[in-house]
């Protein structure tokens, strides 16, 4: 059986890792010179508290090519590491470098051009094919086929945590805020973030725009796996839930809350849909 590998920005449930026997390896959020790991001993909502009571946003790293080592070392032969889009950071390239390090091991290192729900969803797909026994070199390729497929967008309640990560100008941000601008971001391919569309309004028009462009979509959608990842906001995923399952019936419809790497450069407030095209 072919050991499935992911690192912490996927975003997935403790019972989802357990369910699909899936090693997680972390990546590293430093807090107030506190070197924490994501997912195990920092929730998301103590970091935006932080960043609210210094005003200061934490750092993020790759996992180290040491540690890929290390996890590499628990697979038994054969295994496929599914990662945070190479893009967006340094850990496919430390995951690749470090599975050139175990030649006893055939480990696969795949760039998911995603993040969050759109590796998710990639990492389950492996997990079950590694279950129905499929070799590594089909794992693989039916990975490397749906990456193309993946849709990934979310809402971006205020652009403070961009702004303060460097990724949009004060200006912009200022104007967000006045206007009451919420940008929808999609994962694009190749594997970056860009503005899909800007909803103005109510935070419900912004959800409401995330529902629609599903509805839109649905003939295109496969229903097996969709998720809705989000940091914090328990009554908007409801809601999501519940329109979404009014559209069309999905085989399962997951609700995950974002990690820590993922809510330090999206901030609170934070919500998404995420499917793969048929």
């Amino acid at each position: 059986m072919v050991s499935i590998l992911t690192d912490s920005t996927s975003d997935l449930s403790p019972e989802l890792i357990e369910k699909y026997h899936i090693r997680v390896i972390p990546l590293t959020i430093i807090l107030q010179d506190q070197v924490k790991k994501d997912g195990i001993d920092i929730t998301s909502q103590e970091l935006f508290h932080s960043v609210e009571q210094t005003g200061k946003l934490p750092q993020t790293s790759a996992p180290s090519i040491a540690e890929f080592v290390e996890l590499y070392n628990q697979v038994p032969r054969e295994g496929i590491f599914i990662g945070i889009s190479s893009r967006m950071s340094a850990t496919w390239q430390n995951a690749t470098l470090a599975a050139g390090q175990v030649g006893d091991k055939d480990i696969r290192v795949i760039d998911s051009s995603n993040l969050s729900g759109g590796i998710a969803i990639l990492v389950l797909r492996a997990a079950e094919m590694s279950a129905q026994g499929h070799s590594l070199d089909e794992i693989e390729a039916a990975t490397q086929a749906l990456i193309p497929k993946m849709h990934t967008s979310f809402i971006i309640e205020t652009l403070d945590y961009l702004y303060k990560g460097g990724r949009c100008s004060a200006l912009q941000s200022i104007a967000s805020s006045i206007l009451k601008i919420r940008p929808i971001i999609e994962v694009q391919s190749g594997g970056t973030l860009g503005v899909k569309d800007k909803t103005r309004g109510t935070r419900k028009n912004a959800l409401n725009y995330l529902v629609q462009d599903f509805k839109k979509n649905v003939a295109a959608i496969d229903p097996h796996l969709v998720f809705i990842v989000h940091t914090g906001c328990d009554e908007d995923a409801a809601y999501l839930q519940a329109q979404l399952g009014q559209i069309t019936p999905i085989d399962s419809l997951y609700v995950t809350n974002a990690g820590s790497t993922i809510s330090t450069h999206c901030g609170p407030g934070t919500i998404g849909i995420i499917y793969q095209a048929k």
